[in-house]
């Protein structure tokens, strides 16, 4: 497996491109801002992208993925619970500031236990919502990509429309810190960690 992260936007949002390494078959999780550098870097990877997936559909995620699903001419997966989020992306724009390119057709929604297949890799759906409705996180082998839900030392925000801090305390702890305490995490924003490490240090699981 060969994961290509690119930290693109005024947020700073973390874009990752997931490969299976022999079939080059590849899942491009949250490619929202910055959509030519997106595309160019996949195209130099010679990816051949199977899936778009958005962990959640806020505007940082979301503004440009169209673009990207119209290049690759893959399906475009989120969870339908953050459909009203994903419906209001220009509304979300003109908030922030952030120009939408247009609001993508959703190809396939996805739940909970759903595998998608890359090659040989199994990318494993989990339903993590509390940061937004809809939020989901994505295991792959050793890997978890996780959006806005769990962060270094922190958790996602919750004030949100949408947000709960409690769903989200349960997202974390039933379906996250669960997983192998090797497990590598990769948020949406800011550096890789590890379930062990925030188990033992993230001063908002402390409780938990």
């Amino acid at each position: 497996m060969k994961i290509e992260t690119l930290t693109v936007g005024s947020f700073a949002m973390n874009s990752y491109l997931v490969m299976d390494t022999a079939s080059r078959e590849s899942l491009f999780i949250d490619p929202g801002a910055e959509s030519d550098r997106l595309i160019r870097k996949a195209n130099e990877l010679e990816a051949d992208v199977r899936f778009v997936l958005n962990t959640h559909c806020h505007i940082d995620h979301a503004a440009e993925i169209a673009t990207v699903i119209k290049a690759f001419k893959a399906p475009y997966l989120i969870h339908q619970a953050d459909l009203s989020l994903l419906h209001s992306l220009k509304d979300q724009g003109t908030f922030f500031g952030i120009p939408v390119s247009e609001i993508p057709e959703v190809s396939r929604y996805v739940q909970h236990g759903d595998i998608l297949k890359l090659g040989k890799l199994e990318c494993v759906i989990l339903h993590t919502p509390g940061h937004s409705p809809g939020g989901i996180s994505v295991l792959i082998e050793d890997a978890v990509f996780v959006g806005d839900c769990l962060f270094y030392d922190s958790i996602g925000r919750t004030d949100l429309p949408g947000g709960n801090y409690d769903q989200l305390i349960r997202s974390i702890t039933a379906n996250l810190l669960t997983l192998p305490d090797s497990t590598t995490v990769y948020p949406g924003h800011g550096p890789a960690t590890s379930v062990g490490r925030e188990k033992a240090n993230n001063p908002f699981l402390k409780t938990h």
